[in-house]
């Protein structure tokens, strides 16, 4: 009872604010970022750009060949607990940085934080809440790219919990995105099974078993921009659409989505029911989903609805496995302009209606698995939204702390070493 009694005291203690540069000059924390072309990271093993910081984790397919010892250390080099932020495109995003990453190095686009474990694991979580997000925004500068600075970093006021809070919050964060990465990997497992009976079973069909999708499907282009799209109302109403653009279908895990980031009013385009492919291309190839709502495409983007509903699943892994040849009938820079015409000339495997139902059969509880676990990361990703407003609306309003730290009266010295329990090299330095 008494140890529950200190958790709540502990709890319910003002939170302090501070910020990144009154923290350097109480020698609990350090910065610095990588000096690598972020290019360096497609062609180097071991570099971690902006890129592979996604989802609070460092996803470089190319990190298990990070070791220590195959350069010398740098200001770059990523050590087992920095908090690695990306600082151009997906600003503000970071991840902590694991055994797995240590020894690494980091080109410019990331920002290296290297301090006391509460602290890194506080900011990780603390960048992703509302205000956090909106001061980052504010400072956003967008000559090439969306970009921030670490001086933006360094100004930013946050409040800092007592460690006991911090660790509960960090344990809750972990255990969601544990969740959340293991529903992902089983979602994308359970469609790469059924792609894998498409495949088997496919090979087995006869070559001349083969016909125009236009004789299969409808497809239909999108129109309209992001721009184009009309307001929504002022008031909250659930008669609404989503709306597809073309970016909204790369990089899926899977192609199940339950609910796209655009929307316009119900009566606005022409909307698709659900379970209509959702197709856009790619330089590096075809990008579907199946929206489980109504949906509009916009340009850059075909719906294509089988003629039977019961073909939805055959003529979705028939179209993955097709990836580079619908790619090849796209047309403009970097192959992101199909369109219905092309695609109707596109042969498609096609099998008896036998064959397609015993297909629809197996798939389709392969894809129902999928569906519930896409649900499931929505509930999540729900949570760990309402956990992120409850921590801004407990945070108030910041404001700069009416006295500055003693040691700002006489400077310290420039340190050559971080926290006694990792350290820094002699050639790492924190900027300036």
């Amino acid at each position: 009872m008494e140890a529950n009694a200190d958790q709540v005291d502990s709890s319910r203690a003002a939170w302090q604010t501070t910020s990144i540069k009154i923290e350097r000059i109480r020698r609990r924390i350090y910065t610095t970022s990588g000096f690598l072309d972020d290019a360096a990271a497609e062609q180097t093993a071991g570099v971690v750009s902006s890129t592979f910081v996604q989802n609070g984790r460092i996803l470089s397919p190319r990190t298990k060949e990070c070791r220590p010892g195959n350069s010398a250390p740098s200001r770059a080099t990523l050590k087992e607990g920095d908090l690695a932020v990306v600082l151009v495109r997906r600003v503000g995003d970071s991840a902590l940085v694991t055994a797995e990453h240590a020894g690494c190095t980091a080109t410019r686009s990331i920002g290296i934080i290297r301090a006391e474990p509460h602290i890194v694991r506080w900011l990780r979580i603390w960048l992703q809440t509302p205000t956090a997000k909106a001061h980052i925004d504010e400072d956003v500068t967008t000559h090439v790219e969306p970009t921030i600075s670490l001086g933006t970093l360094h100004r930013m006021l946050f409040p800092l919990p007592p460690p006991d809070v911090v660790t509960a919050y960090h344990r809750a964060f972990g255990l969601i995105e544990g969740m959340t990465a293991l529903y992902q990997e089983t979602a994308r497992k359970a469609v790469e099974l059924a792609d894998a009976l498409h495949d088997d079973w496919a090979s087995a069909i006869p070559p001349g078993e083969t016909r125009p999708l236009a004789k299969v499907a409808k497809p239909k282009t999108g129109k309209g921009s992001e721009r184009s799209l009309p307001p929504l109302p002022a008031e909250p109403t659930t008669d609404v659409t989503d709306v597809i653009a073309p970016r909204d279908l790369y990089d899926l895990p899977v192609p199940h989505v339950q609910s796209f980031r655009l929307s316009s009013p119900a009566n606005e385009g022409d909307a698709h029911p659900p379970g209509t492919l959702m197709l856009s291309t790619r330089s590096d190839g075809a990008h579907i989903a199946v929206p489980s709502r109504p949906a509009t495409p916009l340009r850059g983007v075909v719906a294509v609805r089988p003629n039977e509903d019961e073909d939805g699943w055959w003529l979705l892994h028939e179209l993955r496995s097709r990836s580079s040849d619908i790619t090849r009938l796209a047309q403009g820079q970097n192959g992101r302009e199909i369109s219905a015409g092309a695609l109707k000339r596109l042969e498609v495997t096609w099998p008896d209606r036998f064959t397609r139902t015993d297909f629809h059969t197996m798939a389709d509880s392969l894809h129902a698995m999928a569906r519930l676990l896409v649900a499931k990361i929505a509930t999540l990703h729900t949570l760990r939204d309402a956990l992120l407003c409850d921590i801004s609306a407990k945070a108030g309003v910041l404001r700069e702390p009416t006295t500055e730290p003693e040691e700002q009266s006489a400077p310290a010295p420039r340190p050559t070493a971080g926290p006694a329990s990792r350290g820094m090299t002699g050639n790492d330095r924190p900027d300036p």
